[in-house]
């Protein structure tokens, strides 16, 4: 205020100055300019704090990483079309989790995760838009649709919007659990329709999960009905895996990857001749060529259930060495996946503890020096340690070997 009075001030005293030079006529459209001058600067000004309001408004009801609506503009959507005339047509509220992606995310990075979440963002947008529909994102990897439309249109937008959030790549998967309710014939409120489709998206992800079970329990049936002692011995090799992992301070989500890549490492082998398996003595080159194929056909056979795809670069990478000298693909030192690494020491303590056709099984004792010394050359330094340093191996009442975590 002081500085409005000081400028007007000024604007008088310099026009009583051209008062005295030009006359009253020059003074007074002096005067009236700069009053026209300083109240365009404030209409302006005031502009300028309305137009940034606006944009705060927006900014708050939209998502940074991926532009769409987000969990604010939700409900304020739901509430406004539930306080409008319907038409007749229900409102059908989508609620979408995605399968997957805190896998992808641990493994590829966050600026990954970042990148996948916007282009699937962007999917879910123009698919919804196909059904006059908006999309939304609610949560890290949740994400919604809204849109006015009848049963005989429900299926084919549901259709659209999953197969909007889904991508895939070597060894990984994303798919997408929902849920979804009709507004106002299951339910009269926004909470309620948002509480009944969460409901059932979780609902949904319970039965996925059952999915995954259920491929992962036929597989192992196909271990089984090929050889039996080979299931006993991938379950042990799972056990000693999963344990590891959590030694070597891997999430809970990774060591039950791992857990369950050490169940599935060997399924290649059901595509191995049984002349082969079953040989009792070493292999020859051309059966050793049959043999080193395992491990790429059991990535593609668990690529091919989405449910288990991460567990594929475990997989085919369960028999590389640290020299380099594996298969299938010859990988070394860091270039395997620390996954692997721990299947690989596992899977030949438990060959070296285990009777094979062609061979007797030795103690443990024997089995720990020999890990040690192919350390560096067959297996990694810091897993054997691991293994050998940070596990106390037992005998169970019937001579198998199993673990105990020791606790420090």
């Amino acid at each position: 205020m002081l500085a409005k009075i000081s400028r007007t001030d000024a604007a008088r005293a310099a026009a009583a100055r051209t008062q005295i030079k030009f006359g009253a006529p020059g003074a007074m459209l002096l005067l009236l300019a700069a009053f026209a001058y300083f109240y365009f600067r404030s209409v302006a000004a005031r502009e300028a704090v309305e137009r940034l309001a606006r944009e705060k408004g927006e900014e708050a009801r939209t998502d940074a990483l991926t532009n769409l609506r987000n969990r604010r503009a939700l409900t304020s959507d739901l509430a406004s079309e539930i306080a409008e005339p319907s038409g007749g047509r229900e409102l059908l509220l989508v609620m979408f989790d995605l399968d997957g992606f805190k896998q992808y995310n641990d493994t590829f990075g966050h600026p990954a995760g970042d990148s996948l979440l916007w282009r699937l963002g962007g999917r879910l947008a123009a698919a919804a838009a196909q059904h006059s529909g908006s999309a939304y994102r609610t949560g890290g990897d949740e994400f919604c649709v809204l849109a006015r439309c009848g049963p005989d249109k429900a299926e084919q937008l549901l259709d659209d919007t999953i197969a909007a959030l889904q991508d895939s790549g070597e060894g990984w998967h994303i798919g997408c659990s929902h849920g979804a309710a009709w507004i106002p014939s299951e339910a009269a409120t926004e909470s309620q329709a948002l509480k009944l489709a969460d409901e059932r998206m979780y609902a949904n992800k319970a039965s996925r999960s059952s999915t995954r079970r259920q491929v992962t329990d036929a597989l192992l049936q196909v271990i089984t009905e090929q050889n039996a002692s080979l299931d006993e011995r991938v379950e042990r090799v799972s056990g000693l895996a999963g344990t590891l992992a959590l030694e070597l301070c891997q999430p809970d989500h990774e060591a039950q990857r791992v857990r369950l890549a050490a169940r599935l490492h060997d399924i290649g082998k059901t595509a191995i001749p049984a002349a082969i398996l079953d040989k009792p003595g070493p292999l020859n080159e051309r059966e050793w060529e049959f043999m080193r194929r395992h491990p790429a056909i059991g990535a593609r056979i668990v690529s091919a259930a989405p449910a288990l795809a991460n567990t594929a670069e475990l997989i085919r990478s369960s028999h590389e060495r640290i020299d380099g000298q594996g298969y299938p693909d010859g990988l070394a030192d860091q270039d395997i996946p620390l996954g692997a690494r721990i299947i690989f020491v596992c899977d030949a303590f438990e060959a070296m503890t285990s009777d094979r056709l062609y061979r007797r099984r030795i103690g443990i004792d024997a089995a720990l020096e020999e890990l040690k010394r192919h350390a560096g050359t067959q297996f990694d330094v810091t897993v054997v340690e691991a293994f050998c340093k940070q596990i106390t191996l037992n005998h169970s009442s019937n001579g198998e070997p199993h673990l105990n975590s020791v606790t420090a």
